[in-house]
């Protein structure tokens, strides 16, 4: 994980030298006040890729995702749940931004780049996850996945579009974090990750089973949960922009998170321990409070955001209007340069 962030920041400083070196500035709003009018689209371009492959090993996209699910399964829960929730989001939420604010100068090549790779991440990483045992593994490769719908956002490059893309990433911060703590709590009682070796704990921690079930469901876009109100943006905004293929392969996607999530609930909670095994290391240990209320109040949100979802999309499509709108922003920095050019 270090390395490869290593790596990364390269190819952002080197992206930040090329820019500096053809605009003189690296304040964002003046940055994007001068490649609107530059022309020498080809340095513009340079810079924007090594920024588009910085970004890309952060957020963990096709290519780049293979340290993910190589790093994510080895540190506590705890540390992973957070990792989880937050570090790859930070990655797309800078492409988001470099590329809705300063490169959008050759929009015929990058949208379509960005819809290539937001289909591929989302099929490579689902596929990967069915095939899956280990729950954190799963719910690994479930990362990489989910990260190509934000992606398929920014490469619809509507209103609609990249209001699902943030609406998308809010409601995955919140229940990829908690499926991850629900599988803490899940070793927590059975010692183990490993979906072959444990079962029958419905019978044992039925509650655990809906705790599961709510951000579970979230990530398989089930309604009333948040998930699926951000996949129906999504989707809808694809197919009004003409978009079908993406616009398909996120349906059918969908369709294979819903797969995985009952995998892990049937073979954890649904199906026969296995036979001869030692009970449970944790059968009768009642759970902390300190690590069963995230939980809960994780899944709280994740109705939240289901029911209440009104405000929020609108929250939402007012931060799409002004990255797609960027004049109130650079006019709001630079002021009266602004004014001037």
């Amino acid at each position: 994980y270090v390395t490869l962030n290593l790596v990364s920041s390269l190819f952002f400083l080197a992206g930040i030298g090329l820019l500096y070196g053809k605009t003189g500035t690296l304040n964002m709003a003046d940055l994007a006040l001068k490649l609107s009018i530059a022309d020498n689209s080809i340095l513009i371009n340079t810079s924007a890729v090594l920024f588009f492959v910085a970004f890309s090993i952060k957020s963990a996209v096709f290519p780049f995702f293979f340290w993910l699910p190589a790093s994510y399964h080895t540190p506590p829960v705890a540390i992973t749940a957070l990792f989880a929730g937050l570090l790859t989001k930070v990655g797309v939420y800078a492409m988001i931004r470099f590329y809705t604010l300063f490169f959008v100068q050759d929009k015929l090549f990058w949208h379509p780049l960005f819809l290539w790779i937001g289909g591929f991440t989302m099929v490579v990483g689902v596929l990967t996850a069915a095939s899956q045992y280990d729950m954190r593994k799963i719910l690994s490769f479930h990362i990489i996945s989910q990260i190509g719908y934000m992606i398929m956002g920014l490469g619809i490059f509507t209103a609609a579009g990249i209001a699902g893309a943030i609406f998308y990433m809010a409601h995955n911060i919140i229940a990829k974090t908690n499926t991850f703590l629900v599988a803490g709590l899940i070793n927590r009682v059975t010692g183990s990750y490993d979906l072959k070796s444990i079962g029958g704990l419905y019978k044992v921690r039925p509650w655990l089973a809906i705790l599961f079930i709510i951000p579970a469901f979230g990530l398989a876009g089930i309604p009333p949960l948040s998930g699926f109100f951000g996949k129906l943006i999504l989707i809808s905004a694809g197919f009004s922009a003409g978009e079908y293929v993406i616009s398909f392969v996120a349906l059918a996607v969908g369709l294979f998170t819903l797969f995985s999530m009952v995998k892990i609930w049937n073979e954890a909670f649904w199906k026969a321990r296995p036979e001869n095994s030692e009970p449970f290391e944790g059968e009768n240990e009642k759970l902390p409070l300190s690590m069963v209320l995230p939980v809960v109040f994780l899944g709280l949100l994740t109705l939240t955001m289901g029911v209440a979802v009104k405000p929020i999309l609108d929250f939402a499509m007012d931060a799409s209007a002004q990255l797609l709108s960027p004049g109130p922003y650079i006019e709001a920095v630079l002021g009266s340069d602004y004014q001037s050019q």
